[in-house]
């Protein structure tokens, strides 16, 4: 569904991505494991067009990138959930979902989306008329991934959606990932702090340092590697 090819990016004379090359198929969890500063964040913006780079991206066989905007991307379905939720603090929980949808035809009916993200996350659902800015942190991470849901993604980036909330409601958002996953049949690039969280929930996942893979493979498997061990899963 995904392929990165040779992607580098600098910010000015920094460089943030030396030569990336992934793939992620069709209905799988690919998680992105690295320390602060990798370049985990940066691909996520290459492949939704917020960021120049060099190489080549594709999504189902199509080029993006040049005349395909970030816009352009969106309407093909890759989503991105950006790091920090950043959702519409003066806007109400579903007036920020409608924005969700902005990027679909003319006339579509959103009704079975909304549907789906009240079910998902109930507490959306008895919060729909408060500001966005009002809310937990838990909760604007569950409204950060419902406007996701309401453009129907096909491919959603997922960029640390455990930052800085409690076990009990990471718990709740991963269960919600699984399921998007397993009965929604949604594609999944997830980067993740929580290295073992990541690992656990992930088909299969890539190891970046420095701007460069320095592993890949079956998450399972990376999850019991010596060195990913000792640099990511504390020992």
């Amino acid at each position: 569904m995904l392929k990165v090819e040779n992607v580098a990016a600098s910010y000015g004379s920094i460089v943030a991505l030396k030569s990336v090359s992934l793939e992620v198929y069709e209905g799988e969890i690919v998680t992105i494991v690295g320390a602060n500063g990798a370049g985990k964040t940066t691909l996520l913006s290459c492949i939704s067009g917020l960021m120049p780079y060099k190489g080549s991206i594709a999504f189902k066989g199509e080029k993006l990138g040049g005349k395909i905007d970030s816009a352009g991307i969106v309407e093909r379905g890759v989503i991105q959930v950006p790091e920090g939720r950043q959702i519409f603090s003066d806007m109400t929980v579903h007036e920020n979902l409608l924005m969700g949808a902005y990027s679909r035809k003319k006339g579509d009916n959103i009704q079975p989306e909304l549907d789906e993200v009240y079910e998902l996350f109930p507490r959306l659902a008895e919060r729909r008329d408060q500001k966005g800015g009002s809310l937990s942190g838990g909760e604007q991470q569950m409204l950060a991934m419902g406007r996701a849901i309401m453009a129907k993604p096909k491919l959603l980036l997922l960029d640390e959606p455990s930052m800085g909330l409690a076990p009990i409601v990471v718990n709740d958002i991963f269960a919600t990932i699984r399921k998007l996953n397993h009965e929604k049949g949604v594609t999944i690039v997830l980067i993740e702090q929580n290295a073992r969280l990541a690992l656990k929930t992930a088909d299969r996942a890539y190891v970046i340092e420095t701007g460069a893979v320095q592993l890949s493979g079956d998450a399972k498997q990376l999850a019991s590697n010596p060195r990913v061990r000792d640099l990511y899963l504390g020992g």
